[in-house]
């Protein structure tokens, strides 16, 4: 019986799976085919190396590639996409641990847990922004940071004082700084130079931060209209919405598009309820812990404004009056944030009473 040569032909296309663990001065990397588990290595910050490594190593195989968000951005990702490997950015509170996994961290086991959920299919990735809306997020941050920035020297300012014993008017004695209150504290003499001086020093810093925070707003404000302008004006067409709100959504959240309906861009802000339900017990645990908290706060702020500013939302409100306010308020910003949705989907300027 004779046995005839036979030939082989792969028929399906192997495939790779890369896990990054990625810091600013090295990546540990861990790659594993459909085959085999794969090795782990350490190598420089560099996309092109890794390129360069996978073309000599793994020639004709279709690549996936995996990282957690995080400081060094996306810049990575971009370089994958660019050589036509799948690329996912995750967050790193969806990478499922198993047992003692959860008690143990390193990079080589992070790495190798990414090349892992890859494999199996259970990542999902978060949506990349463009250059464009990347950048006018970070402005939108840079704001944030100058009003925590202008919170800390106004505290310092009324710190100092407090301890040598003076007391603000009461015409003063607001969170707005009025020009009067900053030529009042300009004037005030502690008795010594040193003492004079640190107030000055004080004021200084105070007087450059309100600058900076102006110009910043300002720019914020320019910048949005110009690249999403269709979108801005749909937004500020909604009460309780205003310019700086406006900008932070869609820096923030992206193209609104993407979000298939409300219960989908509430649990993504986080104005969702949370559940926890052991058998026949049900716990409603308040707003979800995993929330966008930026956007949420900026939304809640708006909430307030909206009431005082639109007949609906302030029926809305009293319909719920003499509950917790707090509760009420998520509710009214819940609200607020599918009417958000609601003008993005539809192009539609928001009007009262059609909109509900």
């Amino acid at each position: 019986l004779k046995i005839k040569d036979m030939n082989t032909q792969i028929t399906a296309t192997p495939k790779l799976f890369i896990g990054i663990d990625i810091h600013k001065r090295s990546w540990k990397v861990h790659c594993a085919t459909d085959l085999s588990s794969g090795k782990t290595f350490s190598m420089p910050p560099d996309a092109e190396l890794l390129y360069e490594y996978v073309a000599k190593h793994y020639t004709g195989y279709e690549v996936s590639t995996a990282y957690e968000a995080g400081c060094c951005g996306y810049r990575a990702h971009r370089c994958f996409v660019g050589y036509g490997w799948r690329s996912l950015v995750v967050n790193p509170a969806d990478i499922f641990r198993r047992g003692k996994e959860r008690h143990t961290k390193t990079d080589r086991i992070d790495a190798q847990l990414i090349a892992r959920e890859l494999k199996d299919g259970r990542l999902i990735g978060i949506c990349v922004p463009d250059k464009c809306r990347e950048q006018l997020r970070s402005l939108f941050r840079r704001r944030n940071d100058l009003v925590k920035d202008m919170r800390q020297i106004k505290s310092y300012i009324k710190m100092q004082l407090l301890y040598y014993g003076i007391r603000i008017p009461q015409e003063f004695d607001n969170d707005h700084w009025s020009h009067k209150f900053r030529d009042w504290l300009d004037e005030l003499d502690f008795g010594y130079d040193t003492g004079n001086e640190v107030l000055r020093s004080r004021m200084r810093s105070f007087r450059f931060i309100d600058r900076e925070f102006r110009e910043v707003s300002t720019l914020l404000r320019r910048y949005t209209k110009i690249h999403f302008k269709k979108d801005y004006m749909l937004l500020r067409s909604i009460p309780g919405i205003g310019p700086i709100v406006a900008s932070g959504i869609l820096s923030e959240l992206g193209d609104l598009r993407r979000f298939g309906n409300i219960k989908h861009l509430a649990g993504y802000v986080g104005l969702a309820p949370g559940i926890y339900q052991s058998g026949d017990t049900i716990r409603h645990t308040g707003v979800s812990m995993r929330a966008h908290r930026l956007i949420r706060s900026y939304f809640i702020e708006a909430s307030w404004q909206a009431i005082r500013t639109d007949p609906v939302m302030q029926c809305y409100y009293r319909k719920h009056h003499g509950k917790n306010v707090k509760s009420v308020i998520v509710k009214v910003a819940r609200k607020l944030l599918s009417r958000t949705l609601a003008v993005i989907k539809t192009e539609t300027p928001y009007e009262i009473g059609v909109l509900e």
